[in-house]
Formats: C-alpha cells, structure tokens, sequence
C-alpha cells in the first residue's frame, strides 16, 4: 500500500485527509504544490513526508531554467527552503531535503541537467530504501512480539506514513506474517483521528485484527490486562531517546508505565536527530483551531473558543522499553546506544 508514486515527472499522493471513506489521488506537477500538500496533511508520517519532499525538490529542479550553474544552485536553494517551511517537527523532512541539496553541491561541477537527472534518481533510491528500512524494521522488531499479543498503537505510523509497510504497523505485520496471531487495538488519535481514519483502514485492508477505541479509553484497556504491549512510530528522536510522536503518545507512556507493559518506539535512524541531546529542543508544531473545533467540517465547539492544537508531544526516555531501527533494537542507555549509529 503506497500512498505515493513518482512517474514522468509528477507525483501523485493518496490524500490521506479523505480517507477512509474516499480513495482520492492528489497530482502534484510542481514544488509548490507538493509544498502544500505536506502542510495540508494530504501526505503525512515522518518516512513519507521526507521522501515527498525529496521528490518535490526533483520537481522543483527539473523546471529550473537558469543561465549558470551558481544561478541554478540559487534557485534549488529557494525551493529547499520553501519545502524546509512545510511542517517543523519531523526531522525526516530537513533530513530529506539536507540529502538532495548536498547531493546537488557534490555535482557542481557537472551541467544543470546532469543535477536534475542526479536528483530525481536519489529522490527515487531514497524511496525504494525507505521500503527495505521498513521490512528491516519490522523484522527486528517483530521478535519482541508472541504469538497472541494484543497491541495497542496511537496515530498511524504504517505504509501510509511511509512509502510501504510501515514502522510500528510494520512490526505489527511482520509478525503477522512470521504466522503469529496477533490482535491490534487503535486510539483514534484527536483531533486528526488518524488512527480512526487510517490505522484501522488500513489493518482492515490487510486481514489483521482491530479494535478502535477512543483515545481516553487507553488506561481502561491497559488496567484489565487487555494490552501486552505498545508499538508507536516517531517523528523526531533526541540523542538520549527521547521521542517525539503524535500528541497523546506521552499519556499513552506514562499509563503503560503504570501498568507494567512494554513501551516501543519504531522509526528509522533518519527520525534521529543527531544534533540535539534532549527531546526539550524539539519544535512542536501549533496547528489551526478548525482541527479542534470541527470535525469534517461540522461544529463541536463554541464560536470564539480559545484553542490550543500542538500537533507532537515528547515522550521522555524513561518511558521508552526500547527503540526499534533498522539496525536492530536499542536498549537503555540510549545516549550511548544511539551514539553507535552514528
């Protein structure tokens, strides 16, 4: 299940803001437009917004129709600044768009159509390796996983977070598919009810057990011993493991802590931010109030409410059992653990 492809120079996106109950395709021909729909959310998850931006940079470089190559860098320089501008927390977008520009800068000596050429094949090497990342992932962290464990999830950090499989639902699916029998309960994750919306789409859409629950219903789940343990993906993790993921995940934490239920976090090693040591530096973005006070376009709030919508919360590392990556599963002390990957 992807919820991107790239061809002849256009990319196209499930829009992810009218599922479940349409299938809607997005065509995004120039930068700007692949720009908005990372702020609109028609494309979303830390993994996929990084490659969208890749591709947008490619198709942003590739109408650039300029006299020098120094002319040409210049305006790539702009376009990766208005796709940095997107969305503030997901250190997969800035790593995404560091990766293309460098990549540019290290062929400044060949033509600006050979640069265009060289950046659409990295924005496409970029998405074919978040795939085999994602099946590493999960094979990793489906080891952590017995045969009959009921999982509870938050947001939705699958294949449509991803260019295919999946963090978290990745885990979940690999060990599905080891032939273990598994059973998955969602949180419909407010205000953007992507695990309602997405998460349990897509797990219908693959066989896999599930249950929605709504977010407050958590801790009830937790304390009748409904729960064995809690996958979630990341948008941005701190050199001493702290994580931040869609709002809720750090009262998902803390109410696993209280209950003695193992606490993972599944993302790529592109999600670590190796340039800060604590999740307290991490930006969290505000999002509009209509996110809050409606839903689909219906009213649920007073006019003239005060809202407040941070999109990400941080959850500290004391909460997190372990961080599953690509190169295995990380344990406690997770400054010197994730200082290894570097």
């Amino acid at each position: 299940m992807r919820p991107l492809d790239f061809k002849d120079g256009v990319l196209r996106l499930i829009d992810q803001t009218r599922l479940p109950t349409e299938l809607v395709y997005v065509r995004c021909s120039t930068y700007k437009e692949v720009a908005s729909s990372i702020t609109d959310m028609i494309v979303r998850g830390a993994p996929a917004i990084g490659v969208t931006a890749a591709y947008g940079i490619a198709i942003g470089a590739s109408a650039i129709n300029a006299g020098t190559k120094e002319a040409f860098l210049k305006e790539l320089e702009d376009i990766c600044s208005v796709i940095r501008s997107t969305r503030p927390t997901a250190v997969n977008l800035f790593w995404a768009v560091d990766r293309m520009y460098n990549k540019a800068l290290d062929n400044r000596d060949s033509d600006p159509d050979t640069i265009k050429e060289l950046l659409v094949s990295e924005a496409v090497k970029m998405d074919h390796e978040d795939v085999e990342i994602n099946k590493a992932l999960g094979s990793h962290g489906s080891k952590l996983i017995s045969d009959g464990f009921t999982i509870l999830t938050h947001c939705n950090a699958g294949a449509l977070a991803t260019c295919d499989y999946g963090t978290a639902l990745g885990v979940i699916r690999a060990a599905r598919d080891s032939g273990k029998n598994i059973n998955v309960y969602a949180d419909e994750t407010r205000p953007y009810l992507q695990g309602a919306r997405l998460t349990a789409w897509e797990l219908l859409q693959d066989g896999i057990p599930v249950t929605l629950i709504c977010d407050n219903m958590a801790g009830h789940f937790m304390k009748s011993g409904a729960i064995d343990c809690v996958i979630v993906g990341a948008d941005r993790i701190a050199t001493n493991g702290d994580t931040a993921n869609k709002i809720g995940t750090y009262s998902v934490a803390v109410l696993a802590r209280e209950n003695n239920i193992p606490f993972y976090v599944a993302a790529p090693i592109s999600t670590i931010d190796f340039s800060i040591e604590t999740g307290d530096s991490i930006p969290i973005e505000e999002r509009k109030a209509a996110e809050v006070t409606h839903i689909k376009g219906i009213q649920l709030a007073p006019d003239g409410i005060k809202v407040a919508n941070p999109a990400f919360d941080v959850t500290p590392n004391r909460y997190i059992t372990a961080i599953i990556t690509e190169k295995g599963v990380l344990y406690p002390p997770y400054k010197v653990n994730i200082d290894g990957l570097k």
